[in-house]
C-alpha cells in the first residue's frame, strides 16, 4: 500500500476540469453474488443515510431482471398497495468542500444484458462529469472472524496505481457486475478501482456489520466523507461476540477457526511493518476524533 503516513484519497486524485458540471466520483455496489453479508450494499446505504442526496436516474425496469429470480415486492401504504420492482438507482451527493461530488450507484446485479446495463450507467456518469470510479464488493473466504477483516484495493489504471501505490488484481475467472462495470468504465476512458472485503465463509449470512464497518472505514480513508458509524460499531462487536459463543460451543468449528487463525497469523507476519502500524494508528486517531465530536458510545476494538 502507500508509503506515506497519510493515505492518498480519490479527492486528491481528481483535478479541476473545464466542464460546466463539477467532477464526480462514482461509487457502485450491487446486491447479489458480489455482496456477501450484504456488506457492500449496506455500506453504500449508510453513506446515503448520512448525507443529503438527489435521485438522478433509474436503471432497470423490464430490461435487465428475471422476476422469477429477483422477485418484485409488494407493500401496503396509506395510498394502497404498491410494487417495488428490482432496479438499480443512481443518486448524487454534493460535497461542496471537496474537489468532486459523489455519484452513488446502488441496486441489484442484473440477470440480462450486462453490457447494455453498464452502458446506461456510464451514460449517466458522463452527464455528471465522472472522473473516477470505485466499485465495492464482499466475498466469502477462508478467513477467521477473530482477526481484522481483510480488504484489498486494486486498479488496472496506471495513474491510480501510482497515486495509491496499489497493483492490478491477479484474479482470473467468473466475474460479477462490479468487476464488469469497472472494465467497461476503463474502456470508456474513466479509470476505476475495486475495493473488496472478505467475510468468513462459515458465518456468511446477512447482515454482516463487521465487514460493512471495514468497508466504511476504507471509504473514509479514500473519500472526503465521514459516516456516523457508532451504531454499526456496536452491532459489529455484538456480531463478533455472538460468533465467538457459537464457535466455542462446537469443538469442530473451534478447531477450524484456530487453524484459520494460525494460517492468517503466519501469512500476515511480513506485514507487521512500520507502514502498517502507522496506517492503523492513523485510523485509530480518526475514530477517536469522531468519538470526541459526537460524544456517543465507546471506541470499540473489534
Amino acid at each position: 500500500m502507500n508509503k506515506d503516513f497519510h493515505t492518498p484519497t480519490l479527492d486528491s486524485y481528481i483535478a479541476g476540469t473545464e466542464h460546466e458540471i463539477r467532477p464526480t466520483i462514482v461509487l457502485a455496489a450491487f446486491e447479489g453474488w458480489n455482496d456477501a453479508g450484504s456488506a457492500a450494499s449496506g455500506a453504500l446505504r449508510l453513506v446515503l443515510e448520512e448525507n443529503t442526496f438527489a435521485h438522478v436516474a433509474t436503471i432497470g425496469l423490464d430490461d435487465f431482471y428475471d422476476y422469477q429470480f429477483s422477485r418484485p415486492k409488494t407493500r401496503r401504504t396509506a395510498q394502497g398497495r404498491v410494487v417495488d420492482w428490482p432496479r438499480t438507482e443512481i443518486y448524487k451527493l454534493a460535497l461542496p468542500h471537496a474537489s468532486a461530488d459523489l455519484l452513488v450507484v446502488l441496486g441489484l446485479e442484473p440477470t440480462f444484458k450486462w453490457q447494455s446495463f453498464c452502458a446506461q450507467i456510464i451514460e449517466v456518469a458522463r452527464k455528471h462529469n465522472a472522473q473516477a470510479v470505485l466499485t465495492l464488493g464482499a466475498l466469502q473466504a477462508d478467513v477467521p472472524h477473530t482477526r481484522p477483516v481483510p480488504t484489498s484495493l486494486s486498479s488496472d489504471d496506471a495513474r491510480l496505481q501510482e497515486h495509491f501505490k496499489i497493483e492490478t488484481s491477479d484474479y482470473d475467472g467468473p466475474s460479477g457486475i462490479p468487476s464488469i462495470l469497472g472494465v467497461e468504465f476503463d474502456r470508456a476512458g474513466i479509470p476505476s478501482m475495486a475495493l473488496w472485503a472478505q467475510l468468513s465463509h462459515y458465518v456468511a449470512q446477512s447482515p454482516s456489520p463487521r465487514v460493512q464497518l471495514a468497508l466504511i472505514e476504507m471509504l473514509e480513508e479514500l473519500l472526503p466523507i465521514t459516516v456516523a458509524d457508532q451504531q454499526l460499531r456496536e452491532d459489529a462487536l455484538a456480531w463478533k461476540h455472538g460468533v465467538d459463543e457459537l464457535s466455542a460451543a462446537d469443538p469442530d468449528v473451534a478447531k477450524y477457526v484456530k487453524q484459520l487463525e494460525e494460517a492468517t497469523d503466519t501469512s500476515d507476519l511480513p506485514e507487521a511493518s512500520g507502514e502498517s502500524i502507522a496506517r492503523e494508528f492513523e485510523r485509530y486517531l480518526r475514530r477517536r476524533g469522531k468519538f470526541r465530536q459526537d460524544g456517543s458510545g465507546a471506541d470499540f476494538d473489534i
